[in-house]
């Protein structure tokens, strides 16, 4: 059930199921020399590369693609330019164009617009952008169908929780947030549509005290189970809960990671983890193969390509998971895939 790493770039190559459109160009490849020098650069989000997250994913990939080509962290190999509030990412891409970057990532749907203002007017610069989709040229646009993978971690919690009553933290609401909210509470419902869904925002990507703060609401409300996809702020929701657990063993909650397998942050000792499942989301992959084709001269500048389950590109651990949910979250991700179980992109009112 673990997402796989090959089988995710596969998903990025020319010849997988992957959604592929041009977006404002009729070709969806650029053709570039041969680079053996190819240089890369990620801008990053506020939480930096160990948000234990999205960001650290993206980095892990770019990290092991140099790695695998013999190239140095710096200027003269891969990097990453870390921006401290919002108000830096036009700034740091610029710095990125200024410093020779061959390829310019930007990891996060927060950095549509700066990047739209950077990328229009330098057409000769390669840009890539993970999570949201910029309309350009010079611009390639990977996104996931987060709402595929949530709606798993949904029928997680649904065959989990003993209080049915399950939570939902977002960091900051968004178009992502959406789908990953919208995926999670039909989840749910597909399996009981009686269980209560208690959704709330932190309002920060950051900010681990916010997290941990809605998590010890809805913990003393008896939620017993929380997804969250609030990237460092999340942490603070991992926190809550071991210290829920390690001052009553007794206790049973449950915390559902994000993006990448989030095991070790749930981990209390060497028989009690309270992990029970993460989402997970190609990121570092994508990086590594947009670096890869760049390499081997193919841009995909003009192209937005979208992953899902049918291709890998997202998925679900099997964590702390009982065999009856084991076997019930892959009864619908068949369901997902041959298209008999729809999966809602937008939240519905009542849930919001």
């Amino acid at each position: 059930m673990k997402l796989q790493k090959n089988l995710a770039l596969l998903a990025l190559s020319l010849g997988a199921t992957a959604t592929l459109t041009a977006c404002g160009s009729d070709d969806n490849q650029t053709q570039t020399n041969d680079n053996d020098n190819l240089t890369a650069v990620i801008v990053t989000l506020v939480g930096g590369v160990d948000d234990k997250s999205f960001t650290q994913s993206a980095w892990e990939g770019l990290t092991e693609w140099g790695n695998e080509h013999g190239l140095e962290k710096g200027r003269n190999g891969y990097d990453y330019i870390q921006s401290n509030s919002e108000s830096d990412y036009v700034n740091n891409f610029n710095l990125a164009i200024n410093s020779g970057y061959d390829l310019i990532f930007g990891t996060g749907f927060k950095f549509d617009k700066s990047m739209t203002e950077v990328a229009s007017v330098n057409p000769e610069s390669q840009f890539v952008l993970v999570d949201s989709v910029v309309d350009l040229p010079n611009v390639a646009s990977v996104t996931f169908k987060d709402n595929e993978a949530a709606f798993l971690a949904g029928v997680a919690a649904a065959e989990t929780t003993k209080t049915n009553k399950v939570g939902f933290i977002g960091g900051m609401p968004g178009p992502v947030l959406d789908r990953f909210q919208a995926g999670y509470t039909a989840g749910v419902h597909a399996v009981n549509p009686d269980i209560d869904v208690e959704v709330q925002y932190a309002d920060t990507f950051v900010d681990a005290s916010k997290g941990k703060a809605l998590a010890n609401a809805m913990y003393a409300n008896d939620v017993d189970v929380i997804f969250h996809c609030a990237g460092g702020a999340g942490n603070g929701v991992f926190t809550e809960a071991k210290e829920i657990v390690s001052t009553d063993p007794s206790r049973e909650v449950w915390v559902i990671g994000v993006d990448q397998d989030q095991a070790a942050e749930g981990a209390i000792d060497d028989n009690r983890n309270i992990t029970l499942t993460s989402t997970l989301k190609g990121v570092g992959q994508a990086v590594q193969k947009m670096c890869d084709d760049a390499s081997n001269g193919i841009y995909h500048g003009g192209t937005h390509i979208e992953l899902g389950l049918a291709d890998n590109g997202v998925g679900l651990t099997e964590g702390q998971l009982s065999e009856e949910a084991k076997a019930k979250i892959e009864e619908y991700k068949v369901k997902i895939i041959d298209g008999s179980q729809v999966v809602p992109q937008k939240p519905e009112k009542d849930n919001e």
